[in-house]
């Protein structure tokens, strides 16, 4: 669920609006209207991807039609089917068939959203300069780094120990 969480998140700051800026150059985090703040999401090393770049006014402007672009075209998680999912888990008994179901098409929703937001982030990154793609590039191998570090100290939870005992019989 928590990844669930993550990747809607990631997609609706990766895809959220643009705010204009009056200097001639401004970073992707700037861009953001509303962005959350840097290491708010380390869970998706990819969610800050432009993070501190800075971009020139043509790369700003070109990355907000992106963005508007993007925002028209992301396929919709419908209420509806949270609506339902929420009832199913609140019901007096439990029909795992039913929550499956209605979670893949939850799921499907997200994978294509997933799939989306990797085509913006690729069309945005080939437009940047390879000095700017580079350092791109450094952030993401110090987020990883992070992530693995964090990953490192957080306690395997007892589901967790159970599921790896099973898996290994």
């Amino acid at each position: 669920m928590r990844t669930l969480t993550a990747v809607v998140l990631a997609s609706a700051v990766a895809l959220s609006g643009a705010s204009a800026g009056a200097r001639e150059a401004t970073t992707i985090d700037e861009m953001h209207h509303g962005g959350l703040p840097t290491g708010s999401m380390t869970q998706n090393p990819q969610s800050h991807m432009f993070d501190g770049i800075e971009l020139t006014e043509e790369q700003r402007q070109q990355m907000r039609d992106l963005m508007q672009q993007a925002r028209h075209e992301r396929p919709v998680v419908h209420i509806d089917d949270i609506a339902a999912l929420h009832e199913l888990v609140t019901a007096d008994q439990f029909n795992e068939a039913a929550i499956r179901e209605k979670a893949e098409v939850i799921a499907r929703v997200q994978v294509k959203q997933q799939v989306e937001l990797a085509r913006v982030q690729n069309q945005m990154f080939q437009l940047l300069t390879p000095a700017q793609q580079a350092r791109v590039q450094q952030n993401y191998q110090q987020r990883l780094n992070e992530l693995r570090h964090i990953s490192k100290l957080q306690p395997a939870s007892s589901l967790q120990a159970v599921s790896r005992t099973s898996s290994n019989q």
